[in-house]
């Protein structure tokens, strides 16, 4: 059985699957069981050993994809539905079951002895589940939920991943400053008419950043765009690059009929801590690909964690509504009393999942302190 010792960790460890692909392509007799080991644009006059993707060779479960349209993507479709129904329609459709694989390119450098980094591949299997649904707010949780192909099959692991939330007419984002700053961004009302926000939070709940877009919806497909936003380093590259700490750049996410693929159009930034200007590093490009799945059912699994933990949770995301809602700009401690944000916050969920109970008093506490221990004074 495979242990994780980290959230993190699962993305440099998973890159080979197998794929029924029976339910995807009902003329072809093949099932898949490869590693993916290319991808596009890559360099070519660089030796090849050198460009390999960064990963491991763990084997993840067998997956049977979804081969006909989703019903969520059908309620997109749908006539008669206003524009702001239509977007809606398109946010709720990230949800459900999917395997998902991670794809990011370094496309240009800007050193004069420049070398690109590695490519990087990953996967996983992850349900999105809805925590809130109004005409004007959306709030998706993604879930990890991963079974492993040894001698026997071992899983499933559970954790809690990543969150994104979606604000119809948004003119309040807290957007990423760089050095762990978040600040209140005011938008116009003739700005945000129309356009919604999209927050996406870490594992722990904590703030990433925040984007603003909008929709569009052709017979095909429905796109979000957003504007440029900053990021924190990501956690593929948190331990591996120092030479730069802000990633900057657009997003598109496009919806379609068996799942939906999330690129990014990305630049890496060294940002300055006392003028805060930003140096251009590289450039790469990222392809996340979300694609329905019939097999296994990863559904089960995510509920039974968020019927234990889920309560706890919501009390984190609370108390983050409050720094929100008092605070025009915070910081973030890397680290508090030696432990990391997420540590603490998986530790005590945990503990939750150990016991099977849970005070609702002592968590909303937990909660609220642990978030105002790794708060700098600004």
């Amino acid at each position: 059985m495979l242990r994780l010792h980290s959230p993190f960790l699962l993305f440099g460890i998973a890159i080979a699957m197998s794929v029924d692909s029976r339910a995807h392509d009902a003329d072809s007799p093949k099932e898949a069981s490869e590693s993916v080991v290319s991808m596009a644009f890559g360099w070519p006059f660089l030796d090849p050993t050198t460009m390999e993707t960064q990963g491991g060779t763990t084997q993840g479960s067998k997956v049977t994809l979804a081969g006909e349209p989703s019903e969520a993507w059908e309620k997109i479709r749908q006539p008669d539905l206003s524009k702001q129904e239509r977007d809606r329609m398109a946010v709720l459709a990230m949800a459900g079951s999917f395997r998902v694989s991670f794809q990011f390119i370094e496309s240009m450098g800007f050193a004069e002895d420049y070398k690109p980094s590695r490519p990087y591949f990953s996967w996983a299997t992850e349900h999105v589940r809805v925590l809130a649904d109004t005409p004007t707010f959306v709030s998706l949780q993604h879930t990890l939920v991963m079974y492993f192909e040894d001698e026997e099959m071992g899983g499933p692991m559970v954790m809690k991943h990543w969150r994104q939330d979606w604000t119809y007419e948004d003119r309040e984002l807290v957007v990423y400053r760089g050095h762990l700053v978040w600040e209140k961004m005011k938008l116009a009302e003739e700005e945000a008419s129309g356009g919604w926000s999209q927050a996406v939070f870490q594992v722990d709940d904590s703030p990433r950043y925040e984007a603003f877009g909008r929709w569009e919806h052709e017979a095909g497909f429905s796109r979000w765009t957003s504007n440029d936003a900053w990021r924190p380093l990501p956690r593929r590259e948190f331990s591996v690059r120092d030479d730069y700490n802000v990633l900057g750049g657009t997003q598109a996410i496009t919806i379609t009929p068996t799942g939906w693929v999330h690129f990014q159009d990305n630049c890496k930034l060294q940002v300055d801590s006392k003028t805060n200007s930003p140096r251009s590093v590289a450039c790469e490009i990222g392809i996340n690909r979300y694609e329905r799945i019939l097999e296994p059912t990863i559904q089960k699994p995510a509920d039974a964690y968020w019927a234990k933990t889920g309560d706890y949770w919501k009390e984190v995301r609370g108390a983050w509504k409050d720094i929100f809602r008092t605070r025009d700009r915070f910081q973030l401690k890397n680290q508090a009393d030696g432990k990391k944000l997420y540590e603490e916050h998986f530790g005590y969920a945990a503990e939750i999942e150990a016991t099977d109970s849970y005070d609702k008093e002592n968590g909303r506490t937990h909660a609220q302190e642990t978030v105002n221990r790794f708060l700098e004074n600004l």
